[in-house]
């Protein structure tokens, strides 16, 4: 396996391979591990996450998985990068972590089996997919402030090559406390499945990301906290919480929320999913 970075080196972005505590450029000039200045791994054109996924988040909602994914988008300007700061606007409160394993195509890609899958990825990440829920009554279908908000998109550390996704563990620490225990091995849908079935109508380009799903347990945090998404073979992307300088503008559009739907959702209830629950027996 090879991890590979983008980091500001002497002012310029500079694509560097990690060798043991230090990254290194391709002209020889390194930067400790720890010092560095980390950008996102990688410069997409889109960026497409699944919805449900992971079997504890099913069981945690009290759903059942459709028949096939279904996926949501959140725009190149959400990117964020390891150590980067993650901004909850003034006048939110119910931002949630998702930590997840992030998909980074490497070969146009269009039109292919699951099976062929694999020659179309670069490597693989770790994301963690950030949710705004103060917006989910107005934009729930498309989650596209809850998920697309500038910063809610931290990517990295690195992008590491010739990784084998099964039977990894997912673990969320917030304040170095355990958050969230997962494995790929729960995932319904694996990432070379999740890569052929965008593809089918969507051509994935070299750098595009698809996030493949969250483990159960995603919760809300707070200015001041420090998130950290480890992944076996992949490392840990660390982000610290900051609350936003302006509230968000009250003169357009609707405003944050905090309805019974926006609580559950956040907190781990099943309004989200209700009506889609298994019969009771």
């Amino acid at each position: 396996m090879t991890e590979y970075r983008r980091i500001l080196l002497d002012g310029a972005v500079v694509e560097v391979v990690r060798d043991g505590d230090q990254l290194r450029a391709a002209d020889g000039r390194a930067v400790e591990l720890e010092s560095a200045v980390h950008l996102p791994p990688v410069e997409p054109s889109k960026i497409i996450a699944v919805h449900l996924n992971h079997r504890s988040r099913v069981d945690e909602f009290q759903a059942t998985l459709p028949p096939a994914p279904t996926y949501f988008h959140k725009p190149t300007s959400s990117l964020n990068a390891h150590n980067g700061a993650v901004v909850r606007p003034e006048g939110c409160k119910w931002l949630n972590y998702e930590g997840e394993v992030a998909i980074v195509i490497g070969r146009t890609c269009r039109n292919i089996a699951p099976a062929d899958a694999k020659d179309h990825i670069r490597g693989y990440t770790i994301a963690n997919d950030y949710g705004l829920h103060d917006f989910r009554d107005t934009d729930a279908g498309s989650m596209l402030r809850v998920k697309g908000s500038d910063t809610l998109c931290p990517l990295g550390p690195g992008l590491v090559t010739d990784w084998d996704f099964h039977g990894r563990t997912l673990i969320t620490r917030v304040n170095g406390e355990v958050r969230q225990h997962g494995s790929t091995d729960e995932m319904q849908w694996d990432m070379h499945y999740l890569v052929a079935d965008i593809a089918r109508t969507i051509t994935l380009y070299p750098g595009d990301v698809l996030l493949s799903g969250t483990p159960a347990n995603s919760r809300p945090v707070q200015p001041g906290d420090v998130v950290e998404v480890e992944v076996d073979g992949l490392g840990v992307l660390r982000n610290h919480i900051v609350n936003g300088p302006t509230a968000v503008r009250t003169d357009v559009g609707a405003q944050p929320t905090e309805s019974e739907e926006v609580r559950s959702t956040a907190l781990g209830g099943d309004w989200e999913f209700r009506g889609i629950r298994p019969p009771r027996r």
